[in-house]
């Protein structure tokens, strides 16, 4: 037998022992993760939209409450002092995309002493840039919970999900047998039918970022990088125009190292801005005290 068809058997053999290890092996942990990595990434994103909001209110000293979750796809923030609510659409959007978080939601902010809402709006409206309901309507000084509610997703049937899984398993199992008699000499052609596979790049501006071998094109010049001027270069590119705070990005780029320094984000911006600054149309900007945006202007 050759070496392709060899190659293909084993493959499809151990994708048939995986198929039947999760036929046999479902339990929800993996959606309890999930679940779980969820609600921690939603209560990030209210600390932060809670500290932005009394910030904008002149208010950088009172402690922000614990965030609560009512229920699955349900949680609050307790605020003890008024804030601009024409504020909040754009800064809880803003802290959501930083966490990666795309679900549809709605947003409803309660009067603590009742439960009753006062203001709300759903994210659709922001979406499409329509007037966010209750925008200019006065609100009273007092204690508010701001409140956020994800839709619910449709859980697919996992019985019928593990049959489906059973069936792909036994059809690759006979593809396995069928493999194993073919005579090698179709070997030929199942070498020339292996397409040849691309590294991705990273586009922005008039340059591009190749993870995979470390390199930068900026306006058609290339430079080596480093790992970490690679990674925290796809940060940025990867959230075009957005700011991103300074202790997400030492999270996001030096959290495996254990030992995390607050300068290492300003050296490696540093390096970055030399690299890019023959790409016009890219610009690494500081937001003082908060953060590092990378701006792309129109080509």
């Amino acid at each position: 037998m050759g070496k392709v068809t060899r190659i293909i058997a084993l493959s499809v053999a151990l994708l048939t022992a995986l198929l039947f290890v999760q036929f046999v092996r479902s339990t929800p942990t993996s959606a309890q993760t999930e679940k779980n990595r969820f609600a921690e990434k939603v209560n990030l994103a209210l600390r932060r939209t809670a500290h932005q909001l009394l910030a904008a209110a002149g208010d950088s000293t009172s402690q922000i409450p614990p965030v609560q979750q009512t229920d699955a796809t349900t949680f609050l923030i307790r605020l003890d002092h008024p804030f601009d609510y024409g504020k909040l659409p754009g800064l809880l959007q803003q802290s959501l995309q930083i966490h990666s978080i795309n679900e549809t939601y709605d947003v409803a902010v309660l009067n603590c002493a009742n439960g009753k809402i006062q203001l709300g709006y759903s994210v659709l409206d922001v979406q499409k840039k329509q007037n966010v309901a209750c925008s200019g309507r006065v609100q009273t000084n007092g204690c508010y919970n701001l409140q956020i509610r994800f839709a619910t997703p449709e859980a697919a049937p996992q019985t019928a999900m593990n049959w489906w899984m059973l069936a792909i398993g036994s059809v690759l199992t006979a593809l396995v047998f069928t493999v194993f008699r073919r005579s090698s000499s179709k070997e030929g052609n199942a070498s020339s039918d292996a397409a040849p596979v691309e590294n991705p790049k990273l586009h922005f501006g008039n340059s591009s970022l190749d993870m995979a071998n470390l390199k930068l094109w900026s306006n058609d010049l290339e430079h080596d990088l480093t790992y970490r001027e690679a990674k925290l270069l796809r940060l940025f590119a990867g959230s075009p125009n957005q700011l991103l705070e300074r202790d997400f990005i030492l999270k996001s780029v030096w959290e495996d190292e254990g030992i995390i320094v607050g300068r290492s984000v300003d050296v490696f911006v540093s390096r970055l801005r030399k690299l890019l600054q023959d790409d016009p149309t890219v610009k690494i900007a500081a937001v003082h005290g908060v953060g590092y945006r990378l701006e792309i202007r129109p080509i």
